[in-house]
């Protein structure tokens, strides 16, 4: 895994290291194609961008540090650039990474329950664009069932756990105090799960869009009104205070929209929450106009004050990952070196069925149906007990052996056999797309 986090630069940083939407899945296809990669995951959220990868021996850099800022900031790195502002982890480090992250352990607000719907975002964006196998599912279908169990059998997922809801907690006082509504811009995971803490205390609100008819539903689901983004912006309702979070590439809410804004509310104090990234309301144009502006560093200090006393409750989660990390070893290992050792077995019993049908059409002609199929019978199982042999060697090595070791088995088989079984280890079949529409672009 390689990325940044709320940690270096907060939220300007992350902004920076974001992916544009618009062509996110051709830089990603073009990215894995380029470095040879076989598997390749994006997970970008307001508080991290992060690369998740499995590298094949074709793949030239140990470190693709430079190679991943090139692809996330869309220029090449400036001297030891990408080293200092991009995190790098390996192997079991990458794992316990996705784990911790997917447990809300590695967020501003510890135990926060967006983090896991966005991993398994990730997961299924991954999936459909083919560049997911063996390595991804396994670490990925981990991560959530880790997940799971911290909200479910710890105390981490009580209380405020969500960057939300910490914003909405401010929305709150803040509406209540004004009598004005609370207009909700974009129908994220972000705003809905804000929607339903200020349903829940009585704050009346306007949910507002770029699609109106994205708006309408979801105002239908807590009895609120609804605007179009456009109409809003020229003709904005007086409110107490917005919560914006979109996925728009830049501000929603410029210096005419906010001044309109702040004359709607008729001198009233106007509070501004922008939980996007980049920027949904202009923060020169907030401070041009006076208004407050909280964006998402400011709500991840919030959750930051508190983080000290919510690890003291991570102990238990903490277990969960470990727990997790000491058997994904056996887990990775049987299920991403099946294919090779089924297609071991496969070669030793089409290798011993061959041999007898030469037996059969020379050396023995004369015998009966029920002789011939009792010798056929009797090399299978043969088969399957020598091919057991290597089997448990190969178990061996991928479970104490140093790295390369099945490498270096398969580079003392005839190549034709050696290819064959690689193309099952490395399951070639996934990731010919990925080459294939590359070449197309």
């Amino acid at each position: 895994m390689i990325g940044v986090s709320w940690r270096q630069g907060g939220a300007r940083s992350i902004a920076e290291f974001t992916l544009d939407e618009a062509d996110l899945e051709e830089r990603l296809r073009a990215f894995a194609y380029e470095h040879r990669l076989s598997e390749l995951g994006y997970l970008a959220t307001c508080n991290r961008v992060e690369l998740i990868f499995a590298c094949t021996p074709a793949t030239r850099a140990q470190d693709l540090r430079p190679q991943a800022f090139e692809l996330l900031r869309g220029r090449p790195p400036l001297d030891g650039e990408a080293q200092r502002r991009l995190r790098a982890w390996h192997g079991e480090g990458a794992a316990e990474h996705l784990f911790l992250v997917a447990a809300g352990l590695d967020s501003a607000c510890v135990g926060e329950t967006e983090i896991s719907g966005q991993v398994r975002a990730c997961f299924e964006r991954a999936r459909a664009m083919s560049l997911c196998g063996h390595a991804l599912e396994i670490v990925f279908e981990e991560a959530q069932r880790i997940a799971a169990r911290v909200r479910g059998e710890t105390r981490l997922g009580q209380g405020r756990v969500s960057l939300a809801e910490i914003a909405a907690q401010r929305l709150v006082a803040h509406s209540i105090e004004n009598e004005r509504p609370v207009a909700l811009i974009g129908v994220s995971p972000m705003t809905e799960r804000a929607a339903r803490s200020l349903a829940d205390a009585g704050v009346s609100m306007v949910f507002v869009n770029r699609t109106p008819a994205r708006a309408e539903a979801l105002a239908n689901r807590f009895h609120a009104s609804h605007l179009a983004l456009a109409q809003f912006a020229a003709a904005p309702p007086p409110v107490a205070a917005v919560i914006s979070a979109t996925g728009a590439p830049g501000a929603v809410l410029g210096h005419d929209a906010l001044e309109r804004m702040r004359a709607a509310a008729g001198g009233g104090e106007l509070l501004l929450i922008d939980m996007a990234i980049p920027p949904d309301i202009d923060p020169q144009a907030c401070a041009e106009l006076g208004l407050q502006r909280l964006d998402m560093d400011a709500i991840n200090g919030i959750a930051e004050s508190n983080r000290a006393a919510r690890l003291l409750e991570s102990a238990q989660a903490r277990e969960q990952v470990d727990a997790a990390l000491f058997k994904l070893h056996d887990r990775f290992a049987e299920r991403y070196y099946g294919p090779l050792l089924g297609t071991l077995q496969q070669r030793y019993q089409r290798t011993a069925r061959e041999g007898v049908q030469r037996l059969l059409k020379k050396e023995l002609k004369g015998l009966g149906e029920a002789e011939r199929t009792a010798i056929q019978v009797w090399c299978d199982v043969l088969a399957r007990r020598f091919a057991h042999i290597p089997c448990l060697g190969i178990r061996g090595l991928v479970h104490s052996g140093p790295d390369g070791s099945i490498e270096a088995f398969l580079s003392g088989l005839e190549p034709e056999f050696a290819d064959e079984l690689r193309a099952a280890l490395n399951n070639r079949a996934r990731t010919a797309p990925v080459q294939k529409e590359h070449n197309d672009v």
